[in-house]
């Protein structure tokens, strides 16, 4: 096991496991109290907490995927919860985090942008043109009350 007490000797032999052990993040820890740690009891019913109130709050975010609400801003709060507990979530929400940051860092690029706003702006131009036929053919009525015309 290597404390890093030997860390001079080491480095000068070119082995590549201490430099691998120096740049990778720490184990994932706890994020519980000292006291509940301390007791596996109640250490294992504070996760089972956790992962319950993780657990509805990505349902919760679910849900608002279809109904009104931040349905993402949600699941990833609820991610977030779990990550706490859990080093697979804190896995998933690292690596979720690096994709969102890509997608913006894309979505910022200039020959993108310039797509989004044309394609943007030829689904609003069409959505127009389909109204105004939709008021120039039946006016004011909807759907819904029309008569066999």
């Amino acid at each position: 096991m290597n404390t890093g007490s030997d860390r001079g000797t080491e480095a000068s032999s070119g082995d590549d496991a201490s430099t691998q052990q120096t740049t990778e993040e720490a184990p994932h820890v706890s994020k519980a109290p000292a006291f509940i740690k301390s007791r596996r009891t109640l250490h294992l019913s504070w996760q089972v907490g956790v992962f319950i109130v993780g657990l509805a709050v990505i349902g919760a975010g679910v849900a608002m995927l279809v109904l009104p609400g931040p349905g993402w801003v949600a699941i990833f709060a609820g991610l977030a919860i779990w990550a706490t507990e859990f080093a697979w979530a804190h896995l998933v929400l690292r690596w979720t985090k690096r994709k969102v940051t890509e997608a913006a860092q894309k979505a910022l690029d200039p020959k993108v942008r310039r797509r989004n706003i044309i394609l943007t702006s030829v689904g609003l131009v069409i959505a127009g043109a389909l109204v105004g036929f939709y008021l120039w053919k039946y006016g004011l009525t909807l759907p819904w009350d029309l008569k066999d015309q």
